[in-house]
């Protein structure tokens, strides 16, 4: 056997080995919401695709959405202004949030935790690091997460027509809401 075949195998062994030890939890179908609350219009929003995951020992975590799955807009129109006009979903299809949790968590012992994240969001294809604040409920096998937090369209560059200023906020207000359960690696 030559050294690449051995240096092969025995990466193999180790990645394997770690992610063996690994503990993650994961969903396919997390709740994320938005509101825009302006002058002259409430705009919400809701979708129940937000996938994520989180991996315990790293406290590392992954989540995105489809922008596209956000449903419950004033009217049909207001939905393709939103995907075509303002997100351009077409271009950019994903928001995603991905990064490590502040604090430690013993995710063996049931209870409420806050704790803050720090990572990078990305809406609109625009990266911004940020610190979000939510709770982590751990209960009979499973991760509770709740988070609410505030998106400046300006900071990922999300153009509002001046004559919509009045009906299009330029402060989304965003809640997070996910049930993970523990996946088997």
């Amino acid at each position: 056997m030559d050294y690449k075949s051995c240096l092969l195998i025995v990466v193999t062994l180790l990645t394997t080995m770690n992610l063996s030890s690994q503990i993650r939890y994961a969903t396919d179908n997390g709740r994320i919401q938005f509101k825009s609350d302006a002058p002259l219009e409430l705009i919400q929003a809701v979708s129940n695709e937000m996938r994520g995951i989180i991996d315990t020992e790293q406290r590392t975590f992954a989540f995105s959405v489809e922008m596209r799955s956000f449903q419950g807009f004033n009217s049909p129109l207001q939905r393709v202004h939103f995907n075509e006009n303002y997100l351009e979903t077409n271009r950019y299809p994903k928001a995603t949030f991905s990064g490590k949790i502040i604090e430690t968590i013993d995710w063996n012992k049931e209870g409420t935790y806050e704790v803050r994240s720090k990572g990078k969001l990305i809406v609109h294809g625009l990266e911004q690091e940020r610190i979000i604040r939510g709770t982590i409920k751990i209960a009979n096998g499973m991760i509770q997460l709740r988070s609410a937090f505030t998106v400046l369209l300006d900071e990922h560059q999300i153009s509002i027509p001046k004559i919509m200023f009045q009906k299009i906020s330029e402060e989304i207000e965003v809640i997070i809401e996910a049930n993970l359960e523990k996946q088997s690696l």
